[in-house]
């Protein structure tokens, strides 16, 4: 059952795939990449992965499995050790009898299928996959929850029921320490399935470690409550904050490098009942800022947003939760705006991305430098671009405001709901309406749904009540709407989805609007904001999606509780009609 020896580069001249300079160019990039040949071929563009994979499963007479719709077996997959299933890009696919079926990207690699053949100690059978496929598979599979588990308890051993010698934890050797090891670890499952927070909380008798991925927290249990505040300490240690003060909250950060990603870490401690609770966010500075084409506004919605930050003076606001992805919008507009011509400064808190060429400000509020205090001087630097990290008070939105009015483009956030709602809480915190009419050129409202996992879409079939808001919303056009949903697999840890897509509303000030608002008359700005040519409520874009099969109904219904009040049934009949005529 030994794969064959056979020369790709030949195979792929033989069938005219290929010619023979194309060749010699790959195998001089393989020389300066170290990479295999097959990827270099494909990296170049002179081959198509699907086309290469295709042609080795007919010449070895093995299968080609699509990973993105395999139900895997835990159990099985684990019997070749992680290490070995990353360095041989190799996984076991299922158990016939004694034999083993096993998925390799590349299935020419001898020295890799005698390896496994020992370790495994069983006759194995090979299959061709994708190994993007293959990658995305041994992340989930290769979860770190059972090491963490076993050191906890290690740790939990190691450390007396409720008191531990912090100097001997202090200077321990970082490599040798368990309490180190559980924390790399952890970081290491965190990056490994995109988590973007991790919450540490000491229970009654447990302690819990829970990551948010994809928006959701994910739970993980563990009996040895008593290595609690060892975590806690190391932290506290790793970002410079007071480990002999327990009685208040701290805040801090600090950088790490896991598995080739370069993480900045954002730490807040709470005191709780049963000891400090510790929440961290993760920012994976590994990729930089993202282009703003990539922040996942449609077409439609990022040229218009485009022509409103490229005007010379205004305010453009960012709006919606925490965690909707605002700063992540903001960054890739600054990225865009960010030009040897234009002089562009940042007040934040904190600052979360490194930019080059612009000048950010940590707001320091135990110090006196708040967000009013730093803007006041940020005028005085002469800039054409500043970016106000969160208007949070009437000082800063005032200054704010009449900095948009004399000649600067001023960027901010707020924490509302929707686009709408924006412009009004800028009357609410204090603000004379016509000020706010001079100012405000444009608000993005923005939200974060989940993607279905592709790996396990079906046909959903609604429910009574799903019927019933769509039914008044969309009358007897509901009746042609289909939608998905996730059913849960391997691939997204059975939770029907996996990772995320924003979802945008764009609201641009024009007569009608600034009217309304000068006149602080919030019902007239509501209804001439529905009325808007091109104005799309997100429940609107959650729709579209829905339809399309990228995110469920259940992730639409909660945008829209969230959202879209007046003129939303008369878009949704309008974004139906549309759908139709595309077929």
């Amino acid at each position: 059952m030994q794969p064959k020896k056979i020369r790709i580069g030949d195979l792929l001249i033989q069938n005219g795939i290929i010619d023979e300079p194309q060749l010699m160019q790959a195998l001089d990039q393989q020389k300066k990449t170290g990479q295999r040949l097959g990827r270099a071929l494909i990296e170049m563009g002179l081959v198509e992965e699907d086309q290469l994979l295709q042609l080795l499963s007919e010449q070895l007479n093995v299968p080609f499995v699509q990973l993105r719709n395999f139900q895997f077996n835990a159990q099985l997959c684990l019997r070749i050790p992680e290490t070995l299933a990353r360095r041989f890009r190799a996984i076991v696919l299922s158990e016939e009898g004694h034999e083993l079926l096993i998925g390799m990207a590349d299935p020419l690699d001898i020295f890799a299928y005698d390896e496994i053949g020992r370790v495994l100690k069983s006759p194995i059978k090979v299959a061709v996959v994708r190994e993007s496929e293959l990658l995305d598979a041994l992340d989930v599979i290769y979860r770190r929850t059972d090491e963490i588990e076993q050191i906890a308890e290690e740790l939990g051993d190691e450390l007396a029921d409720e008191s531990f010698d912090i100097e001997a934890i202090e200077t321990e050797a970082a490599e040798d320490a368990p309490v180190v090891k559980l924390l790399q670890t952890v970081f290491e499952d965190a990056v490994q399935v995109k988590t973007s927070d991790i919450h540490i909380e000491p229970d009654e008798s447990v302690l819990r470690i829970r990551q948010r991925v994809d928006g959701v927290l994910q739970e993980h249990v563990m009996n040895e409550k008593r290595i609690a505040p060892a975590l806690v300490l190391r932290l506290k240690l790793m970002s410079g904050l007071d480990i002999s003060e327990k009685r208040l909250p701290q805040d801090g950060r600090f950088s790490i490098k896991i598995k080739g990603h370069s993480i900045d870490v954002r730490i807040s401690t709470l005191p709780t009942q049963y000891g400090e609770s510790v929440v961290m966010r993760l920012l994976d500075q590994t990729d930089g800022v993202v282009d703003l084409t990539r922040v996942g506004m449609p077409p439609e919605i990022i040229g218009r947003f485009r022509q409103q930050i490229h005007v010379p003076h205004g305010l453009v606001l960012v709006t919606g939760p925490t965690g909707s992805g605002k700063t992540t919008t903001l960054y890739g507009a600054l990225k865009e705006l960010n030009k040897p011509q234009k002089k562009i400064i940042t007040v934040e808190d904190p600052v979360e991305y490194r930019l080059p060429r612009i000048s950010q400000v940590q707001v320091h509020e135990k110090i006196g430098l708040d967000f009013a205090k730093v803007l006041r001087s940020c005028l005085r630097q002469d800039p054409d671009i500043l970016l106000v990290g969160e208007i949070r008070d009437q000082e800063t939105a005032e200054i704010a405001l009449r900095a948009a009015m004399t000649g600067h483009l001023v960027l901010s956030t707020l924490h509302t709901n929707d686009a709408i709602s924006s412009a009004m809480r800028m009357i609410d915190v204090g603000l004379e309406g016509y000020l706010v009419a001079s100012a405000l050129r444009a608000v993005v409202a923005q939200r974060l749904v989940r993607r279905i996992c592709q790996s396990c879409s079906t046909d959903y079939t609604l429910e009574a009540q799903d019927k019933a808001w769509l039914k008044s919303s969309l009358g007897q056009a509901a009746d042609n709407v289909h939608f998905k949903y996730g059913r849960g697999c391997s691939h997204c840890n059975n939770t029907g989805y996996r990772g995320r897509v924003g979802v945008f509303e764009l609201l641009v000030m024009d007569y009608k609007l600034a009217d309304a608002l000068r006149r602080e008359d919030t019902a007239e700005f509501t209804r001439a904001a529905a009325e808007q040519s091109g104005f799309r409520p997100l429940a609107i874009c959650a729709l579209e999606y829905a339809m399309k099969g990228v995110t469920s109904l259940e992730e639409v219904l909660r945008v829209a509780e969230q959202g879209a009040e007046s003129g939303e049934e008369q878009t949704l009949q309008h974004v139906i009609a549309e759908q139709e005529q595309l077929g």
